[in-house]
């Protein structure tokens, strides 16, 4: 029987994936002793960051979802769209 994989629940609580499939993090610096920061540091900091993808590439094996890859999404629609002017371009040709 072979062993069933499961994933790694402190990563996925610490990480967001993206509708591209990246990874997004929360900043550290964020809990207390935020007066010693200005303003600006504390607005920067509650916007997510995107994870560096050679990490990235590991926490989502980690999370078990591999087989998502960044950009993979956007080649996809990028090759439909294309498809869809040759197929429309035939189209307007043939009448």
């Amino acid at each position: 029987m072979a062993y069933k994989f499961k994933p790694n629940k402190s990563v996925a609580k610490r990480f967001r994936v993206s509708a591209k499939g990246k990874l997004k993090r929360g900043h550290s610096l964020t809990s207390h002793l935020r007066s010693a920061r200005t303003a600006k540091k504390k607005r920067e900091l509650r916007r997510p960051e995107i994870l560096f993808e050679g990490h990235a590439r590991n926490m989502r094996k980690l999370m078990g979802i591999s087989g998502k890859r960044p950009n993979a999404a956007t080649k996809r629609q990028a090759t439909r769209a294309a498809a869809r002017e040759a197929a429309s371009a035939g189209v307007g040709a043939k009448k």
